[in-house]
């Protein structure tokens, strides 16, 4: 097995998908992350681009075995998993793992939710496929596949979320979506996560001019998101869960701004790939 990584973005905004003429090069799809570990597939949130990410798969590829690692609930990182082909699909395997679901009765629990009477027509137990469920606790070490390890912390989200390093062949990418940023003092755990990352992916929904409206929704500006990049010694920015109001022409002004800002610094597009 070769010890490549590489990063596939299928969703990049946050809240509400938000597809038409205004948002074409960046993206409408919500958030969906696949980060491939040599052979190995891991997929970071369930949002409507998890659909774009199973039907681009060919026949053999929906008979693959994914995790599914959830930063959390909320519809948008969530509604894109009834309409994944694989789940579906004899001969697939789905694991899923969720870091903060436990108090509303874990991960299965939440998708039989979300895939039932009157919110959906069919129950999750109509997939064919074959689905784990996996709980832990945020803050744990998990290792899915042989050579990966992906350490946690819990962010300050409402609700809860998880944050996410995944650690594989000397390179680690952070996924740290939805979650508050202090413009003070950064948070041990989210600082763990980031630190000399060779990549971070991270939630950049507002500008600090908008962060007055939107105290206590659990979400960063790109400016704080810089902050901690540099704080961490970040090797790659990559800023992530644009603002469904953001259109192309605005996400280019954050983009040039955060370039200046942080030389090299990545706006998260549908359809980019990324080698680690």
């Amino acid at each position: 097995m070769t010890m490549t990584m590489s990063v596939h973005f299928w969703g990049v905004r946050g809240s509400i998908p938000c597809p038409g003429p205004n948002t074409q090069r960046y993206g409408g799809n919500t958030s969906c992350v696949e980060i491939q570990c040599g052979d190995h597939h891991l997929v970071f949130d369930a949002g409507s681009g998890l659909r774009v990410l199973g039907n681009a798969m060919d026949r053999e590829d929906r008979n693959a075995d994914i995790d599914l690692f959830l930063s959390h609930c909320h519809i948008d990182h969530l509604i894109g998993l009834p309409f994944f082909v694989p789940v579906f699909e004899k001969g697939s395997r789905l694991r899923l793992w969720a870091g903060n679901l436990k108090p509303a009765g874990g991960v299965k629990q939440t998708v039989r939710k979300l895939m039932s009477y009157p919110l959906f027509p069919i129950e999750i137990e109509m997939a064919q496929g074959k689905i784990e469920y996996t709980d832990f606790e945020p803050g744990e070490s998990l290792k899915p596949r042989p050579g990966v390890v992906v350490h946690t912390a819990p962010l300050k989200h409402p609700g809860g979320a998880t944050g996410y390093r995944v650690e594989y062949g000397g390179r680690a990418v952070a996924y740290i979506t939805d979650t508050e940023l202090s413009d003070d003092t950064i948070d041990p755990g989210v600082l763990a996560l980031a630190k000399d990352a060779s990549l971070l992916i991270v939630d950049a929904t507002y500008t600090n001019a908008e962060l007055p409206d939107h105290v206590g929704w659990g979400h960063a500006s790109w400016q704080q998101a810089v902050k901690l990049a540099d704080t961490a010694g970040v090797e790659k920015l990559c800023l992530f869960h644009h603002d469904p109001e953001h259109d192309d022409a605005e996400m280019d002004r954050i983009a040039a701004a955060s370039d200046q800002a942080r030389p090299g610094t990545i706006v998260a597009k549908e359809g980019l790939s990324i080698e680690v």
